[in-house]
């Protein structure tokens, strides 16, 4: 029976970081700060859109390209964001789906795919699913998203260059200068340029900047997992060149067919909801850990998204030894492994309680001190 399994899923392994979520399930009161989603819930007036978008009959299929008063309010939005750039818009199956759609329409088998390590851990997954090949650029110790380092990595074959700013696991947020730097380079060597910006509304010191501002062929992912606590609703979206959104439409057919169609109807209703509240708390929160590590373990400040990417303890062996002894005393963290190929850092959420966030902060203060 094996040999009916196709070679490419042989190319990547299960998350490492669902395997930390089964292990929480088997726990009875861990301190989780491994959850990549946010802890309030979805507000209720978005709750309410999408039981009257049921209610009242809109559980088709939509379009393909999704139903037409969303993407009229995107695309209203998107032209004041980038004024005089045509870009054409598609909603997708939440942003996951807009990254398998945007590697299966532009990555050929053989084509190299530049990101910066640490790196979301779908990315290289995604590149090989396509057949392309994954080149990761080591960012450490600063997480800096450089474009000297974009430019030593291009060879001939290289076809993408992924940017994720603010990033996961690190939550740094790349510079203006670098992000203007690395769409000129894109620009310049004709190579594609795609921004995950799902952590857009999550930027805490500096105003959110996209590479699409300074490359007019960015192809934007973005949606309302992350800002709205939507994430099982798959309600994400892309825009970027005509070509390019056409292509991904045609694959979207004949796979995620559309977004779920009441999910649609409340991503309208979430774009008039201020939230602005939940993101000065997780300013609040991301401050809490770094003073609470502060002294203790080596961290980039984070700037965005809710996540934190210390450096383990120098008396641990590695960073999976340590979050071994973190889950033993009942704190679950992700091992830097997961997104890297370094075994030196691990990841905190502190998309948590602030009573959940100090309990943790306690266990990693021992940790290090012990």
């Amino acid at each position: 029976m094996n040999s009916w399994i196709a070679d490419r899923t042989a190319s990547f392994d299960s998350s490492g970081i669902r395997k930390v979520f089964d292990l929480a399930a088997k726990m009875k009161n861990p301190i989780n700060l491994s959850i990549g989603l946010p802890d309030f819930d979805v507000p209720d007036e978005i709750k309410q859109a999408c039981v009257d978008a049921i209610y009242s009959g809109k559980n088709a299929y939509s379009q393909t390209q999704g139903i037409a008063p969303l993407r009229e309010r995107l695309s209203q939005e998107i032209a004041a964001a980038y004024p005089g750039s045509s870009r054409d818009l598609l909603i997708t199956s939440g942003t996951s789906g807009g990254l398998v759609l945007a590697m299966l329409a532009m990555v050929n088998p053989g084509d190299e795919v530049i990101f910066f390590d640490p790196y979301f851990v779908m990315y290289p997954a995604l590149v090989k699913l396509a057949g392309g090949v994954p080149v990761a650029i080591d960012t450490y110790p600063d997480f800096r998203m450089s474009a000297d380092r974009v430019a030593a990595a291009i060879t001939p074959r290289t076809k993408m260059i992924l940017v994720n700013s603010p990033a996961n696991p690190s939550g740094i947020t790349a510079s203006e200068s670098d992000l203007r730097a690395i769409a000129k380079l894109a620009a310049d060597k004709g190579i594609a340029l795609v921004s995950d910006e799902i952590y857009s509304r999550f930027q805490y010191d500096e105003p959110f900047v996209s590479p699409a501002l300074f490359n007019e062929q960015t192809i934007v992912i973005d949606g309302f997992s992350k800002s709205h606590a939507m994430t099982g609703w798959r309600v994400g979206y892309v825009h970027g060149p005509a070509e390019v959104v056409a292509a991904m439409t045609k694959l979207q057919q004949f796979t995620f067919v559309c977004a779920p169609q009441p999910a649609q109807w409340a991503a309208l209703r979430a774009m008039d909801v201020d939230l602005s509240h939940h993101i000065n708390a997780y300013r609040e929160k991301r401050d809490m850990i770094v003073d609470g590590l502060r002294g203790r373990y080596e961290l980039t400040t984070p700037g965005g998204a809710f996540y934190a990417f210390p450096k383990a303890p120098a008396h641990y062996n590695s960073a999976t030894a340590f979050v071994e002894q973190a889950i033993a005393n009942e704190l679950l963290i992700i091992p830097g492994k997961i997104f890297s190929a370094h075994d030196t850092h691990f990841r905190i959420s502190y998309a948590a309680s602030n009573e959940t966030l100090q309990r943790g902060l306690e266990v990693l203060q021992t940790l290090a001190d012990n």
